[in-house]
């Protein structure tokens, strides 16, 4: 059974918007996506964590810097067939004060430890949903300000020019899903089966092609 690693935050580990439980099997978008790969010949290993940055430390919680657990997990779990990278969210927290831009240099420090640890292994980058508008408000998540918000609905272009760059492959989370009303930050049921619908179709097509050497398209495969 080959796999595919989905390394990402509390939207990839299925956080059920407005508590700190975990949406069940069958219901959290990458244990949707397992099933439906199993029939192709694929598992998917679920390395979703609440607070994930992309590079920053957080000071009150340890082991959420991206870059300082990506390494390890590549290894414990070798050999991967598609690693899908879905980061950015809590690097919009105000404590970080980064920009878009800056988000993008987090996201391109985990695409170059993915290549060392295998130039060759496809990869499929998500821009994350956005942030509610009322997310800041401190009936929510009082961690994020009104900047933080604009700052997510800025990412899915830094994203795609790096994809581009990069020749990776991308995808839009926010094109499917939404946050929850009830947090402003979380996808509920209905975003987690449409995200997996998306990413199945794209993680289909980029196996696909990048199992054909004479057929890679610039921008989808690295």
């Amino acid at each position: 059974m080959k796999q595919i690693l989905c390394f990402g935050d509390s939207n990839t580990y299925g956080l059920i918007p407005g508590t700190k439980e975990r949406y069940g099997w069958g219901v959290r978008w990458t244990s949707i996506l397992d099933e439906k790969m199993r029939g192709h010949g694929y598992r998917v290993i679920e390395e979703g964590l609440c607070g994930r940055t992309t590079m920053f430390e957080d000071a009150l919680r340890s082991g959420r810097r991206g870059t300082g657990m990506l390494p390890a997990i590549l290894e414990t779990h070798s050999p991967v067939e598609l690693v899908i990278l879905m980061l950015g969210t809590n690097d919009c927290k105000t404590i970080y004060h980064a920009s878009p831009a800056l988000i993008g240099c987090g996201i391109e420090q985990l695409l170059d430890q993915i290549r060392e640890s295998n130039p060759l292994l496809p990869v499929l980058l998500v821009s994350p949903i956005h942030l509610g508008d009322s997310v800041w408000k401190m009936e929510y998540d009082p961690e994020f300000c009104r900047k933080s918000v604009e700052v997510s609905k800025d990412l899915p272009q830094v994203y795609r020019q790096i994809a581009d760059a990069r020749r990776t492959g991308y995808l839009a989370a926010s094109r499917y899903a939404e946050p929850s009303e009830t947090d402003q930050e979380h996808m509920g049921k209905e975003g987690h089966r449409k995200l997996a619908e998306a990413l199945y179709r794209a993680a289909l097509e980029l196996i696909q092609t990048c199992g054909d050497p004479d057929n890679i398209p610039e921008s989808f495969c690295a």
